[in-house]
């Protein structure tokens, strides 16, 4: 019995973990001369996390809101990267919202 309350205590564990992990937001530096910048843009995204502990669109909300800035513009990369977020509660939820804005690149080829 022992055995089986440690592997459900160590697969609860696992799971826990792993719902923790997020994904990096990439940037990378350029030269000047190696781009061409679009124009300025700005992206969002929104994560929850119902009953404090149970992710929803959480841990790609950096990465979504960055992409969607870059799509905007139809660019390559962005540089001069801002991220602010805010926060929001709804009894058994709380909301995250990122905003990633910066300047939208064409990588020259």
């Amino acid at each position: 019995m022992k055995s089986i309350s440690k592997a459900i205590a160590t697969a609860a564990l696992g799971l826990v973990l792993a719902g923790c992990t997020g994904t990096p937001m990439k940037t990378q530096q350029y030269d000047s001369s190696q781009y061409t910048v679009i124009g300025h843009s700005e992206g969002k995204a929104t994560g929850l996390l119902l009953f404090g502990f149970i992710p929803i669109k959480q841990n790609d909300r950096f990465v979504r809101a960055q992409n969607a800035a870059i799509k905007a513009k139809g660019g390559d990369a962005l540089i001069n990267t801002q991220v602010q977020e805010n926060w929001f509660w709804a009894y058994v939820l709380t909301g995250y919202k990122t905003t990633v804005s910066g300047d939208v690149i064409k990588v020259n080829r």
